[in-house]
């Protein structure tokens, strides 16, 4: 498949700094500026536990997945990507990374036990497959998988090999407040979750964005893509194994410049656990000092509790903001020092052939649900004169 232009370094060095395409879900970019290295990555075991490369670095989400997988014991071998500037930019970042001549070098590694991946999300699934096929467990910037037919070829080659799928949902999975709010959900504080309503507003910040950001066929369309976080919560905290679309919709309603984009869509979907709703758009104002205003808000019979993951813009400083209100109180906790799990539980997951980091049920469900939407969703055009 020929690829367009993708402007790579200026999509890059932004999206390191601002987030792309609901990067780094957990940090405003004053955070983000006090842990570009990995040396303040945080380590929790003196030996390594398993060996992992990377192939494909087309997102900057790629830097969390890396940090996670060695905050959970990883070490990192390898990179392989057909950008040399992009490259160039993962190295000064880990430089012990060996750099691959080639996909293959990488998946006949017999050493390596993890294959990570960021690359174009179109090529995310067929990445994974092979990795699984060449007998490795594989974890995925979101959205993994962009179309229900690469879901059908995922299932198939994950259920002969038995390896493990894991596409990292960072909006939670990498946000300490909504880690927080899973263990008081768990501790019944809000007792019986009815409902989510997650909300995951971007800036959109155009002149950045390679051109792939822009054609639904590379990146898969706004719920596939950022939506794809809010069904992972809304199973989540519900505690749904089951889940069905009531109505989704998406539009261009501002950028009719870029015909294949869509910059809005929301949906109201129900599992066998609660009910939910969604809404994603690229309407971020630019007098946010973030990139986007994401929310998530988990009512429950005997209280609720809300997540201002990025920021609060009552004041307080950074993101992972949670506020609890119950029949006891009304409270915010502070979250700072929250660990972020997956990394270590898919470690664990990878040594011991558990599933504790997620169920690969859940997450092939959460893409598949959003997939759905995303197909059947009605387009909107408003034509007010």
């Amino acid at each position: 498949m020929k690829r367009p232009n993708f402007n790579r370094r200026k999509f890059l060095k932004y999206a390191a700094t601002a987030s792309g395409i609901g990067l780094f879900g957990s940090m405003t970019q004053k955070t983000f500026a006090s842990s570009k290295t990995a040396s303040n990555i945080g380590k929790f075991f003196d030996e390594p536990r398993i060996r992992f490369s990377v192939i494909g670095i087309n997102h900057a989400h790629i830097f969390s997945q890396v940090d996670a997988a060695v905050r959970g014991g990883g070490q990192l071998v390898s990179l392989y990507a057909k950008e040399a500037d992009l490259v160039s930019d993962f190295a000064k970042r880990y430089p012990q990374v060996k750099l691959a001549g080639n996909e293959k070098e990488i998946l006949e590694d017999r050493s390596i036990q993890l294959i990570l991946s960021a690359a174009v999300p179109v090529d995310r699934a067929g990445i994974g497959i092979r990795a699984m096929q060449h007998g490795k467990d594989y974890m995925v910037d979101k959205p993994g998988i962009i179309t229900l037919e690469q879901l059908e070829e995922v299932r198939r080659a994950q259920k002969q090999t038995g390896r493990i799928y894991s596409i990292m949902y960072s909006e939670r999975l990498e946000n300490k407040a909504t880690v927080k709010a899973g263990d008081l959900v768990k501790e019944g504080a809000i007792g019986k979750v009815i409902q989510t309503i997650g909300l995951g507003p971007h800036r959109m910040s155009a002149p950045t964005r390679p051109e792939w950001f822009f054609d639904r066929k590379y990146f898969g369309g706004i719920i596939t893509d950022i939506g794809s976080h809010q069904f992972d919560q809304f199973l989540f905290f519900t505690n749904s194994d089951k889940g069905e679309i009531v109505s989704s919709q998406t539009g261009n309603v501002a950028h009719p410049q870029y015909p294949n984009f869509e910059d809005f869509g929301d949906i109201m979907l129900r599992g066998n656990g609660g009910a939910g709703y969604i809404r994603v758009d690229w309407f971020t104002p630019d007098g946010l000092k973030t990139w986007g205003d994401g929310r998530l808000t988990i009512l429950g019979t005997e209280g609720y509790i809300e997540i201002r993951k990025n920021i609060d813009i009552a004041g307080r400083e950074g993101g992972s903001h949670l506020f609890l209100v119950n029949g006891k109180d009304t409270q915010y906790i502070d979250c700072s020092n929250v660990e972020l799990p997956y990394g270590r539980q898919l470690v664990d997951d990878i040594i011991n052939r558990t599933e504790t980091a997620m169920t690969q049920h859940h997450c092939f469900l959460a893409t598949e649900l959003a997939l759905k939407a995303q197909k059947n969703s009605q387009k909107i055009k408003f034509n007010k004169g």
